[in-house]
C-alpha cells in the first residue's frame, strides 16, 4: 500500500525554500546539506524545489546572497543619505563590522557555513565587493562634490577605504574581532582614513 503524501504546510515559494535551506545548512553544514535534506524540511519533492531553483548551485547562490543582503542591511540607506561624508563614511564602516561581528558572535557555526558558501560561490563575493565599494564610493564622491574630500578618484579611493578596514570585515580575520582594544584600533585607522581622504 503506498504511503501517503507528507502534509504541506501553505504555498511552496522561494522565501520558505530560502528559510529552509538555511535550517538544514545550519544542521548539517555545506558539505553535507542536500537540496532533498531541505525538500524533507519542507514536505515536499526535490522536484518542488527544482521548480523554484534549476539546481543545487542556483539554491546555494540564492541563500548566500540573502545573507549577504541581510548582513548588510542599511549600509546602502547610508551611502545614500545627505549629511557629512566623513560622519557617513565611519558610520558605514563602523556598521560593517558591528554587523559581521554580531553575526559571527551569535551563530559562528552558521556564520562559518556561510563564509564556506561564499567562498565556494566566487562570483557571489566579487559581485557582493562590487555593491560595498559602490557605496563607499558614493559617499566618498558626495564628500568631494561638497568640498568635504580633496581625492582624485571616488572609485580608487573606496576600495582603498575597503581594503584599509579588512581587519575589521574580512572573516579569515574574525578571531581578532574580539580582541581588547579592537574598536579603538578602527577609531583611530578611521581618523586617518579620513585625514588623508581630506
Amino acid at each position: 500500500m503506498p504511503r501517503p503524501a507528507p502534509k504541506r504546510e501553505g504555498a511552496l515559494t522561494r522565501e520558505r525554500i530560502l528559510t529552509a535551506t538555511e535550517d538544514v545548512l545550519r544542521r548539517f553544514g555545506p558539505a553535507k546539506a542536500t537540496v532533498a535534506d531541505v525538500a524533507r524540511a519542507l514536505k515536499v519533492s526535490p522536484a518542488a524545489i527544482y521548480q523554484h531553483f534549476p539546481s543545487k548551485a542556483a539554491l546555494r547562490e540564492a541563500v548566500t546572497r540573502a545573507w549577504l543582503d541581510e548582513l548588510h542591511a542599511g549600509l546602502d540607506d547610508i551611502a545614500r543619505e545627505d549629511g557629512p561624508a566623513d560622519e557617513r563614511l565611519r558610520r558605514w564602516v563602523t556598521t560593517l563590522f558591528a554587523s559581521k561581528r554580531g553575526s559571527a558572535v551569535a551563530e559562528p557555526e552558521l556564520f562559518e557555513t556561510y563564509m564556506a558558501l561564499v567562498g565556494e560561490l566566487g562570483l557571489v563575493e566579487v559581485e557582493h565587493l562590487d555593491e560595498l565599494v559602490a557605496q563607499l564610493e558614493r559617499i566618498v564622491a558626495s564628500g568631494v562634490e561638497r568640498g568635504e574630500f580633496a581625492v582624485a578618484d571616488p572609485a580608487a579611493t573606496a576600495r582603498a577605504v575597503l581594503s584599509c578596514t579588512a581587519r575589521f570585515n574580512h572573516p579569515l580575520l574574525q578571531r581578532e574581532w574580539d580582541e581588547p582594544g579592537i574598536d579603538a584600533a578602527l577609531a583611530e585607522a578611521l581618523d586617518l582614513i579620513l585625514a588623508g581622504c581630506r
